[in-house]
């Protein structure tokens, strides 16, 4: 008697690249918004960003560790393959984050902000969808 298989075909090369690509962007515009928000004096970054002179520095501050946390996270778990599954969780974090930062930007009207944080929900759903289902990384063994 045959079984119909329950695990998916391995991903092709191409999803593969296009995946670690979605992967390194992402990473990469996070890490770069974190570290702006952090290293950047506050009266420097509400010129960029008019928000960030008008709530405390320690929140601004805060924003931007959570942005390195997640820039961290959709790429170091996958690509050291010490647990690989973190960057799923990373992903979806990042996908929760922009949606709160469209809310935010909505509300206070910044809606040239939102295009920017579509790129970043759209990048973070490619490696939600890419690690989580169609190629996933094994852990080390």
């Amino acid at each position: 008697m045959a079984f119909a298989s329950t695990t998916t075909p391995p991903a092709s090369k191409g999803a593969n690249i296009g995946i670690w690509v979605a992967q390194a962007l992402g990473a990469g515009l996070f890490l770069m918004s974190g570290v702006m928000k952090t290293m950047t004096p506050i009266p420097e970054l509400s010129a960029m960003m008019p928000w960030a002179g008008e709530y405390s520095a320690t929140f601004v501050r805060f924003i931007g560790v959570i942005d390195i946390a997640g820039g961290l996270g959709l790429l170091l778990p996958a690509l050291t393959r010490i647990k690989p599954r973190l960057t799923v969780i990373a992903a979806a974090a990042c996908v929760l984050l922009q949606i709160l930062a469209i809310c935010f930007h909505a509300m206070r009207g910044e809606f040239e902000v939102l295009p920017s944080n579509a790129v970043y929900i759209a990048l973070a759903l490619i490696v939600l969808w890419g690690r989580g289902r169609k190629a996933p990384i094994a852990p080390r063994t």
